[in-house]
């Protein structure tokens, strides 16, 4: 196979794959002295990281030394959580020279890239950075996989955990494009009557409405819950009231603050800051909250606030307004020293979370089905991506087959937009294009 290129990793239409959907060739287009993969998948009850690491190991260190040829790095760290031990003890076995294994506390979040990477090299992402500002560059072991194919095959396919109230927990492996509802009857189909669907995990995730929404390039699984579960509830719960009741009960016990993981990196985030917000009108203090660091990890409402508040909602309240009015905040005190004095010994156990947050009933696994998952009929999204949605290359009518190119990002002032071509994920023909969806049919 071909050496993977920065061209090729783009014309496959790599992005990442754990839920923020970068543009990969843009990412390894910087230089960085370390490759980090992440494989510490924080979320409650999802599996997919370590189990495509387990089977697709050797693709995993092909887009690892890929990557980190592409960066200049000279070295690759696996971060998987300590508990794996079967995994770990097969990556030590057949990791080359320069690649080793960080074992991580089963802890969350553990899968943030920030914390990742404080975990793994002891540096400190600041304020508003990203990991390249500290010499390492971060990826999800399904992006490295396809970084790996990505000389002979774009990205058509997706592994996701289903859990949570289904028959039989589990990893699958479906073609881009099948609906939510297609992997959950695959998985046995609900247990319960009154089935809402978390996609991306309980913690981070949202909550679909829409059960025939279209799994993409990131989407990493869906926990399926009850109406009365409290995670249903709390993500159901209206802004006004979560506001009035923020208003009213919260005391400033400042715990939110105490467990706020960019709080103990030492970035200048305080929810209990942004909860004294809901009831005075602090003129010319909204800026200096530090809201506009949040990571929306929602360990501060699902964990932390012993009133069960919702700082998190608060926060990224404060967060989209600060955006729409463009406003920054300008050179943010940063206390990195204070991860060292606290860290450590306040991270949340991830036993603890699923205790609290009421999933101990449901089986916490997910093994791997390897079969591709059948169908007759797949939507691709032209927006799969951070960036521009891509223009549609065909129309209804045209008969297409696996792995053509669909769409791609419009070029904007003479070069392409922030995106990634995408792709068919089976043969068919074009049934129509709308509502910035490509539907084939075989």
């Amino acid at each position: 196979m071909a050496q993977v290129t920065l061209e090729m990793v783009a014309e496959a239409g790599v992005v990442g794959a754990g839920g923020a959907g970068f543009p990969t060739h843009v990412k390894l287009a910087g230089k960085a002295d370390t490759v980090i993969l992440n494989a510490a998948e924080c979320e409650p009850l999802l599996h997919k990281d370590k189990e495509v690491l387990r089977d697709y190991l050797d693709a995993t260190i092909e887009g690892m030394a890929a990557s980190m040829r592409l960066v200049g790095a000279n070295r690759a760290i696996v971060g998987i959580k300590d508990k794996y031990h079967d995994v770990i003890e097969l990556c030590r076995a057949r990791l080359p020279q320069g690649m080793e294994v960080c074992p991580l506390r089963d802890a969350y979040p553990a899968g943030d890239e920030f914390i990742l990477v404080y975990d793994a090299l002891g540096r400190v992402i600041p304020p508003g950075g990203i990991p390249l500002h500290v010499g390492a560059v971060v990826m999800n072991v399904e992006t490295a996989v396809n970084v790996a194919i990505s000389a002979g095959q774009p990205v058509t396919e997706k592994f996701l955990t289903i859990a949570g109230a289904v028959a039989e927990p589990v990893t699958l492996r479906v073609p881009i494009g099948v609906t939510l509802s297609q992997c959950v009857a695959a998985a046995g189909g609900p247990t319960i009557p009154d089935a809402n669907y978390m996609v991306g995990g309980v913690m981070m995730g949202t909550l679909q409405a829409d059960h025939e929404a279209l799994v993409d390039k990131t989407t990493g699984g869906v926990i399926v819950l009850p109406n009365d579960h409290t995670v249903i509830r709390r993500r159901q719960q209206p802004w006004k009231e979560i506001s009035r009741i923020g208003q009213s009960a919260c005391d400033q016990c400042s715990f939110c603050t105490e467990l706020c993981p960019r709080w103990l990196l030492g970035h200048p985030i305080e929810p209990h800051k942004a909860m004294r917000s809901l009831g005075f009108n602090m003129v010319g203090e909204a800026n200096t909250i530090g809201t506009n660091f949040c990571c929306e990890c929602n360990l501060c409402t699902l964990y932390s606030c012993p009133e069960d508040l919702d700082p998190k909602q608060v926060c990224t309240q404060n967060k989209r307004r600060l955006a729409s009015e463009k406003t920054k905040y300008e050179n943010p005190p940063f206390l990195p020293e204070r991860a060292a004095t606290h860290l450590r010994n306040r991270k949340a156990p991830m036993a603890r979370l699923i205790q609290k947050l009421g999933l101990k009933q449901f089986r916490n696994v997910g093994p791997l089905r390897n079969d591709l998952l059948p169908t007759d009929k797949v939507g691709i999204k032209l927006k799969q991506h951070i960036g521009a949605p891509c223009e549609p290359l065909v129309q209804a009518g045209d008969r297409v087959t696996k792995g053509q190119v669909l769409g791609r990002p419009p070029v904007q002032g003479g070069k392409s937009a922030l995106g990634t071509p995408v792709h068919a994920s089976i043969d068919g023909t074009v049934s129509s294009i709308s509502g910035g969806v490509v539907w084939i049919q075989k």
